[in-house]
């Protein structure tokens, strides 16, 4: 089998390699040509994968490197994927967001409609949710632009589907983390910081919303579903979560207590860090996934954080060593 994965370079795409080689895969990665490379996720497997420069940008990239590969599967898991950078940058993200997936989705239906394709769909598409949990059913309610250019990425891809007969599915993710999360987001955020203070580096945490609330998996379990969603007779939409969630300020307690520190001494909340649009509360119900794919998380929250930290923790203690 081979499988083409746009954004291979990032958190999520370095794990499904990953898991898509135990499969037995041969691997494509897409990768954007850039004057500084980042390929630190998957250089633990760069012999091991193919890499083909094109862009979501650019139409005829895109049809050019199907056609060369001739992939079985394509996951797309390529975008700008930094939901308050959305707000400084919104035509950007709506043009990779959403205009790259229809641009994706419009190569395959003229290379070869026969080629399975999975969208990232995000929870970040309910924003301001109409119900709590959040099942397939769901409306939408975004409430940022990165949420925006995700519910139409999610519905082109319904479109291709219905109007083409590919066999077109999207797992609307909730949020997933690791190691190799950026530092950006919450998690690594937190999980970085208090590796910073525990080494000395830093002496305290500046944070937004604490009580905001989030359902958060492992990405190596989340990268599994997305591989089932593939392997179903018909294409769908499925919620990939917990179904638990917890707030920032749980989080940031764990991962702080992890390390032996009290977070209230450290960490500081900066009224510029809260988003112009917060969403409060998500929390999935991944019934579906679990009755129809036989998918299950199986990484509990805090033992997540916990190993996110030692992660960090390690790291920090190599730079200082060679200091």
């Amino acid at each position: 089998m081979k499988a083409l994965i746009t954004g291979i370079t990032g958190q999520d795409g370095s794990y499904l390699a990953e898991f898509l080689l135990e499969k037995g895969y041969q691997i494509h990665g897409m990768v954007r040509r850039s004057s500084t490379e980042n390929f630190e996720r998957i250089n633990h497997i760069r012999d091991k994968i193919n890499l083909h420069q094109a862009d979501l940008l650019d139409q005829l990239s895109l049809i050019e490197m199907i056609e060369e590969i001739q992939p079985e599967e394509v996951y797309n898991l390529a975008a700008q994927s930094f939901v308050p950078t959305s707000w400084t940058q919104p035509v950007l993200t709506g043009e990779f967001n959403a205009l790259g997936v229809t641009k994706i989705l419009e190569a395959i239906r003229l290379v070869n409609p026969k080629i399975k394709f999975y969208q990232a769909s995000s929870s970040e598409m309910f924003g301001k949710v109409r119900e709590v949990p959040q099942t397939e059913k769901t409306p939408f309610y975004p409430r940022s632009p990165y949420g925006v250019a995700k519910v139409y990425a999610h519905w082109i891809t319904v479109n291709y589907r219905e109007s083409y007969d590919i066999h077109a599915s999207s797992g609307i993710l909730f949020n997933h983390e690791s190691p190799r999360r950026g530092k950006e987001f919450v998690s690594r955020k937190v999980t970085d910081g208090v590796a910073r203070i525990k080494s000395g580096l830093a002496n305290e945490l500046f944070m937004g919303n604490l009580d905001a609330k989030r359902d958060w998996g492992y990405a190596r379990d989340y990268v599994k579903a997305m591989w089932l969603i593939l392997k179903q007779p018909q294409p769908d939409n499925y919620v990939i979560a917990t179904g638990i969630n917890h707030s920032v300020r749980e989080l940031v307690e764990i991962a702080f207590s992890h390390a032996g520190l009290d977070y209230k001494k450290y960490v500081k909340v900066d009224p510029k860090l809260v988003r112009p649009a917060e969403v409060d509360v998500l929390l999935g119900d991944p019934s579906l996934a679990k009755n129809k794919l036989g998918w299950e998380p199986e990484m509990k929250f805090e033992d997540m954080i916990k190993m996110m930290v030692d992660a960090d923790l390690k790291r920090y203690g190599r730079i200082l060593k060679e200091k």
